[in-house]
């Protein structure tokens, strides 16, 4: 690009240099003003205004360089970010319920406990101060760069005006890509600090966070392999920051824990327990909370079941071509597979006339019905598990004894299937359930035994295409 841009200064140059030879009409004349030999030649020479600026242009291409290096150092900052946030909510939560047990029993603790929870306190202040000085670090820069951008495009276009404009164009051009860049990094800091909830304006996910761990199960056993945890998908009015969890040293359903908000996950206080009827009993683990209905598989007959517990009515639903033949790799009996998103809820099995592979159908809720069906050429035996987004299928297998992989989706809108590559680490070796929740765009993992979630990143590059079928306050 540079040495293009020499040529066309020296070219500017040649062009002027032609034009010293050039005689006017009135150029000749001699010392007396005859027409005689031996008089003094004169000649008008036609200068460009001015030569190319290629200086500015290398100052504007070293500036991008810069504004480069410095995007690329950001967005690994803002990565960085989300975690750390959720790491120090974590902390206060817990610093939380020591203090309150400190008030609620003075006498358990000494001068020693207490000074060891100022400690703990004065570094959480610490971290939370030098986050903020992270973000408040990163808008500046942000600032910066985009009034170095505007620079840049002034000085191009004031060249594209004067010079040679196909070169400056494709230069232009491709200093507009550093100002998508520097676009896409603050949509990234929105997403992040900002998430766009309940919208399916995007294209897919890109990207899973590292698992944010809250803790052991409440009944504080590392035995309780089995089950779930998580939170409404679809909550009635007051119940918006509920969760659940249920869980088993085997693959049952028996019974299921509500708790008013994270805290009172955390201190194992719930405000609901019930055990579920001998008869209404289920098996298997990716069952979910919509609506304040328990939608889950039962073995007796086998096929599906929901349980209301507002008004505490239960139904059932076999679909005859649903297998039990078929589970996920890490997880026996779990035939089928609930998910919600953004769009309702969804049913995953397989078949025996698919020779296993993963059959998507989409639940009535008010009829709890099968709506419509979806055919995948995806081997369930070969899922570790799945789950949807938008209307979307995302299938994830095993990949070592850290690692999972997000590798095929499956689009019911366009019916289109294709592979994709997306890694994300496991806290502990084998897990129950995951599933995503449309409230907070959150993956929600039973980690043998652990609380575990998951924040998403998505590619917002589209309109929406759902309306979100429910309002959060």
């Amino acid at each position: 690009m540079i040495s293009a841009l020499y040529f066309l200064a020296l070219l500017s140059s040649t062009v002027a240099w032609g034009r010293v030879g050039l005689w006017s009409e009135r150029s000749v004349r001699n010392g007396t003003g005859g027409g005689s030999g031996g008089g003094r030649c004169t000649c008008d020479a036609f200068l460009p205004s001015s030569t190319f600026p290629i200086k500015d242009l290398v100052v504007v291409e070293q500036t991008a360089g810069e504004i480069s290096h410095k995007l690329e150092l950001e967005m690994g900052k803002l990565e960085a970010y989300e975690t750390k946030l959720t790491s120090y909510a974590e902390k206060i939560i817990k610093l939380t319920v020591e203090i309150e047990k400190m008030e609620n029993n003075t006498n358990a603790y000494n001068d020693a406990d207490i000074n060891d929870m100022k400690v703990e306190i004065k570094q959480v202040e610490a971290l939370i101060k030098e986050l903020q000085l992270s973000i408040e670090g990163s808008t500046t820069i942000f600032e910066s760069l985009r009034v170095q951008i505007t620079a840049m495009v002034g000085t191009l276009t004031e060249l594209e005006k004067t010079y040679d404009k196909n070169k400056v164009l494709v230069t232009r051009r491709e200093y507009i890509k550093v100002q998508l860049q520097l676009e896409e990094c603050e949509r990234r800091h929105q997403e992040l600090f900002n998430p766009n909830i309940g919208s399916c304006a995007h294209t897919g996910i890109i990207k899973v966070s590292k698992p944010i761990v809250s803790q052991l199960n409440a009944h504080l056993n590392s035995d309780y392999k089995y089950g779930g945890w998580g939170k409404d998908s679809k909550p009635i009015p007051d119940r918006e920051s509920m969760y659940w969890y249920s869980g088993y040293t085997s693959g049952s359903i028996v019974d299921i824990r509500f708790y008013t908000n994270y805290k009172n996950l955390i201190l194992r206080n719930h405000f609901q327990h019930h055990n579920l009827h001998s008869s209404w009993r289920g098996t298997g683990n990716n069952f979910i909370i919509r609506d304040n209905i328990l939608y889950y598989q039962i073995n007796n007959p086998f096929g599906l079941a929901k349980l209301n517990f507002t008004s505490m009515n239960y139904e059932s639903r076999v679909i005859p071509r649903a297998s039990a033949r078929f589970s996920y790799s890490n997880s026996p009996n779990q035939n089928f597979d609930f998910s919600a998103d953004e769009s309702g809820l969804w049913v995953t099995y397989a078949t025996d006339e698919s020779s296993g592979r993963m059959v998507i159908a989409k639940i009535n809720e008010q009829a709890f019905g099968v709506e419509e069906e979806w055919q995948t050429s995806i081997y369930k035996p070969g899922v570790s598990n799945a789950f949807m987004v938008c209307g979307v299928l995302y299938a994830v297998k095993t990949v070592d004894i850290l690692t999972e992989e997000i590798f095929y989706k499956f689009d019911t809108k366009t019916k289109q299937e294709s592979y994709v590559s997306i890694p994300f680490e496991r806290f502990q070796d084998k897990y129950s359930n995951l599933d995503y929740n449309p409230t907070d765009q959150k993956l929600y993992m039973y980690n043998d035994g652990y609380y575990v979630n998951y924040h998403l990143w998505f590619n917002h590059t589209t309109k929406a295409t759902v309306t979100p079928s429910f309002l959060l306050s």
